[in-house]
């Protein structure tokens, strides 16, 4: 019988072989350089073939679910969820199938603040009013831009990108606070999510092709050289149809709005009328302008301001600006933040090594280089550079679990993906979070001074289409 390293033998021989009959064909072939010729295949099947544990793992992996086949069991059970902080959470929102989880990682954030000053039971934002006016104010503000843009041609970079995103669903901190200043906030009561709140491709899809065809529009009545005051009458309807379109899939806006609630003791509070504004004054008693916005991105220059072109959602409002500093600077402000009861706006690369199942985040979780024979050793700034991370996903930061020496050994995120996960909860280890964690939103006087010094500096304008700052989903 014949031993598997005499089979390889031949099989590589016969390989050779091969080469040698096709050798007078590929001599009258002219081939180009780069270009994959026979050799290489012939030495590819060789060197696959030489594996002799090759076969049984095809045979897994084209009859499986390759996530399963590389998830890694050794690393199953070996992180509990015990903290050593943790933000008193009541509840557990679901942002379904939308892409509004930057609004229900800021008003999950404020709304633990909302809970303990008022000993409610339970309390809960609506994501549907602000994604109303945050979707009503982005078609203005794309609208605008297409009227100052149209003298460039459509080939241009900025307005390619524009027509590209005209109005998506995505978004920032810093969009949160403009449209909640403007337009104030109401209890999810009020203004419940419908079923297309809970599934906004569709609305993005007509919102898209209503606004890009209106884009035509203006630019034609710019190049016509039409007075302004003309142009601008003519986008002021088109903003009516929008409204339109916003107010059949997700309700109208209440202007007021009459509310109670139930304390921690059971006891209902006075039936009290408000209007957006005045609720928002009354019930998220801080100023937000104080929270400071921080990244790690080891792509670019630390200790500098950026600020990103079109990362806003209002015409007169803010851009999204930050600080760049290393992960480490951030953890001690995180934990501050913990241990004072108050969670922060945290965004991440949330799809890498998710154990979905049971809420992990850990670089141990899958280990698809033992499966496939392969190394994957980018750092994390290279990551950023090739496209392969930037941030996914807003959540609440609300739990640390530190060592004897004080180090964060895990942390805990209030996710808004239902009771997924670890009870709508995911946890994820120290060396993940130094690895996928790019935003942090907190309030400066958990900050160092010397950092927040930082914040003095001009801002360097980046261009929107920068791929590390795309609106979170």
């Amino acid at each position: 019988m014949e031993t598997n390293f005499q089979i390889i033998k031949k099989q590589i021989l016969l390989s050779m072989a091969c080469l040698i009959c096709m050798a007078p064909l590929m001599a009258q072939t002219e081939t180009t350089a780069g270009s994959i010729t026979p050799e290489m295949l012939a030495a590819f099947r060789a060197e696959t073939a030489m594996q002799p544990s090759v076969k049984a793992i095809r045979n897994a992996v084209t009859s499986g679910n390759v996530r399963q086949l590389v998830q890694n069991n050794e690393n199953r059970g070996r992180v509990d969820d015990f903290f050593t902080y943790k933000v008193k959470v009541e509840g557990i929102s679901d942002q379904k199938s939308s892409g509004r989880c930057w609004l229900f990682a800021s008003l999950n954030a404020m709304r633990g603040l909302v809970i303990e000053k008022h000993k409610m039971k339970s309390f809960f934002f609506s994501q549907n009013y602000s994604f109303f006016f945050d979707q009503l104010e982005k078609s203005n503000l794309f609208l605008e831009e297409i009227i100052h843009t149209a003298n460039l041609p459509l080939s241009d970079r900025k307005v390619e990108w524009l027509l590209k995103n005209p109005a998506a669903d995505g978004g920032v901190w810093s969009s949160f606070v403009n449209i909640v200043e403007k337009y104030g906030v109401v209890p999810a009561s009020v203004m419940p999510d419908t079923k297309q709140a809970e599934n906004t491709g569709s609305i993005n899809n007509v919102l898209s092709t209503l606004l890009r065809s209106d884009a035509l529009k203006l630019r034609s009545m710019v190049a016509a050289r039409l007075k302004p005051a003309d142009v601008q009458k003519t986008k002021t309807a088109m903003l009516s149809e929008v409204y339109r379109v916003l107010s059949v899939s997700l309700g109208e806006p209440p202007l007021e709005f009459s509310w109670r609630f139930e304390d921690k003791d059971g006891k209902v509070s006075e039936l009290m009328t408000y209007t957006p504004q005045s609720f928002y004054k009354e019930f998220i008693d801080v100023d937000l302008h104080d929270y400071v916005q921080l990244m790690d991105d080891p792509s670019r220059e630390y200790n500098k301001v950026f600020e990103i072109e079109y990362d806003r959602n209002t015409y007169e409002g803010v851009n999204w600006k930050y600080l760049n500093i290393p992960v480490d600077q951030m953890k001690a402000s995180a934990v501050a933040s913990i241990r004072a009861g108050e969670a922060m706006y945290y965004s991440c690369d949330v799809g890498k090594q998710l154990d979905r199942e049971n809420g992990i985040l850990d670089l141990g979780n899958y280990d698809t280089e033992s499966l496939f024979g392969i190394t994957l050793p980018m750092t994390k700034k290279e990551r950023i550079q090739t496209f392969e991370s930037s941030s996914s996903h807003g959540m609440s930061l609300c739990g640390v679990d530190l060592d004897e020496k004080g180090n964060p050994v895990k942390w805990l995120v209030e996710n808004s993906w239902g009771k997924t996960g670890h009870d709508g909860f995911l946890i994820m280890t120290d060396r993940w979070f130094d690895a996928y964690m790019f935003r942090l939103i907190i309030h400066k006087k958990y900050v160092d001074p010397q950092i927040l010094k930082l914040f003095d500096q001009p801002a360097i304008l980046l261009p929107a289409w920068d791929p590390m700052f795309a609106p979170v989903e």
